[in-house]
């Protein structure tokens, strides 16, 4: 046990809190992309079974294992072929930008049940220790990664949807360069994730931030039900 404990990002007791929120978060994520961009003319995702909310379609084994392991992973991306859309740059922006929205609507809807939950007195009720350090750790972990995965995927590198929103954005002559050195950009990416003196700087200020955001959501609920702040 002691030694899973030294490997894995989570201590094993919490562990299974943190699946629970990856399978929710990167799910709804990649059906989110489907979603829309079905809904938008192109159907390569439906077709290939992407429109669901069934996690196994969308998870990707070696991306999950790194991500226990190392803190960082990926769910498998949802193809999307941008000639099917009416309005090409449009409509690939609101694609690429519906899968960290709804992270972000998740972090919101994770806020409000916790906060709910504090403020009818159900938190207060809960008298078996184990139940009660389970929630505890479950939307310690489910509101603020759903933030952290709402600002991590606007990181305007490649493969994350915020270069894709910029690559849609930008003029042609500047999607021209982007994608030519598309590759090497990659690389940076990579460099901010696994060399910790950069992820520190990086990686670091949005966990910083996704908590702040979480907290912030928590305490404005808690006022609109009449409660105190945490």
């Amino acid at each position: 046990m002691d030694s899973l404990d030294r490997i894995l990002v989570y201590p094993l007791q919490q562990l299974p809190f943190f699946l629970i929120t990856i399978v929710i978060a990167f799910t709804v994520h990649e059906f989110a992309h489907a979603y829309f961009a079905n809904k938008f003319g192109d159907p390569t995702a439906r077709l290939l079974g992407r429109m669901t909310l069934n996690p196994a379609v969308h998870f990707d084994l070696f991306g999950i294992i790194l991500l226990l392991l190392a803190g960082f992973g990926w769910a498998r991306p949802v193809p999307v072929n941008r000639d099917n859309f009416r309005r090409p740059r449009l409509m690939g922006v609101i694609v690429s930008a519906a899968g960290p929205l709804s992270n972000f609507l998740l972090g919101i809807i994770g806020a409000l049940i916790y906060a709910a939950l504090y403020a009818t007195g159900v938190m207060d009720s809960i008298t078996n220790e184990q139940l009660l350090r389970a929630v505890y750790w479950f939307f310690g972990m489910f509101i603020p990664f759903n933030f952290f995965l709402f600002l991590f995927n606007l990181i305007p590198l490649p493969p994350l949807d915020g270069y894709r929103i910029i690559e849609d954005i930008a003029p042609r002559p500047i999607r021209g360069k982007l994608q030519q050195y598309e590759q090497w950009t990659v690389f940076i990416f990579l460099l901010i994730i696994f060399i910790p003196g950069l992820s520190a700087y990086t990686i670091g200020p949005l966990n910083d931030w996704s908590l702040q955001i979480a907290n912030n959501f928590i305490n404005m609920f808690l006022s609109l039900f009449g409660y105190g702040k945490l």
